[in-house]
């Protein structure tokens, strides 16, 4: 993406002008987990379509909205469907709506994602802290040339999820009596879903599951400065492990139904934050 400042500040401006607020907590709802956004109030939506710059969202699962908000008192930014890799986008059009939620002052950041289970003491339907990734995709957002108005051109990932908020996300589960799996996620290019070979080798790299979003955002967030929890829903164990073929309409079922549990979570950790 050319110019690619001129093109985030374009549409900052634009999402500006449709709203009052000034959220520092921004959040991307994956496949199937979009229910949060029923809880919000106050809310302002702009369709992603309207949005000068930014892509368009294809899968199902992924309503393709902007909605500012209140979540439990606090002012919220969420996106209601994300941008893939396997959809055709490059990995800096993937990661554009990160940029654009750090020009408008987002500070911490809360990603979701439905995805595969690797370690067998997980089972569909679990919810995973995530606390470390492994970026198995062909590139990553910060490839090309860098500007120094976002980040450092050698973003340090030491800490890719932040322990802070890893740690109040466990002390909210525990005060809810939300149970929680913590592990590795894998970014896998997609958009089939792996072989059994494949999820040989990612469980022997040390994932505990894999999916095919969550990473490039991850590093683009962690480049441009903001704090990160992630949180996946377990949906299928992956091939080799799970005995019936995958769908992604069963994907999106079984999220869904998780989606209740998630939602009561989110809300209280936004709450604390």
């Amino acid at each position: 993406m050319d110019d690619l400042y001129s093109l985030v500040m374009e549409s900052v401006k634009y999402i500006s002008s449709k709203t009052t607020l000034t959220p520092k907590i921004g959040m991307i709802l994956g496949s199937g987990l979009g229910d949060l956004v029923k809880n919000i109030m106050n809310q302002e939506i702009i369709p992603y379509e309207e949005i000068p710059n930014f892509p368009k969202s294809t899968v199902v699962g992924h309503e393709g909205c902007l909605i500012t908000g209140r979540l439990q008192g606090a002012e919220v930014l969420v996106m209601q469907g994300r941008f893939h890799f396997f959809e055709g986008y490059s990995m800096k059009e993937v990661a554009y709506p990160i940029y654009v939620m750090k020009q408008l002052g987002i500070e911490t950041l809360i990603i979701t994602n439905a995805c595969g289970g690797i370690n067998t003491s997980f089972k569909p339907g679990d919810l995973m802290i995530i606390n470390d990734f492994i970026n198995l995709m062909p590139g990553n957002p910060l490839i090309g040339l860098n500007d120094e108005r976002f980040g450092p051109r050698f973003p340090d990932m030491t800490e890719p999820y932040n322990l802070r908020l890893i740690t109040l996300a466990k002390s909210v589960a525990e005060k809810l009596q939300v149970p929680y799996q913590e592990g590795v996620y894998a970014g896998f290019m997609g958009p089939y879903y792996e072989t059994a070979a494949e999820i040989r080798m990612i469980g022997k790299h040390g994932a505990d599951a894999v999916g095919m979003s969550t990473v490039p955002e991850t590093i683009a967030a962690n480049y441009l400065g903001m704090n990160v929890l992630g949180i996946s829903c377990i949906t299928n164990m992956a091939t080799g492990i799970q005995k019936e073929k995958h769908s992604h309409e069963r994907v999106v079922e079984t999220a869904n139904k998780a989606s209740e549990q998630l939602c009561v979570w989110l809300e209280r950790i936004v709450q604390e934050i």
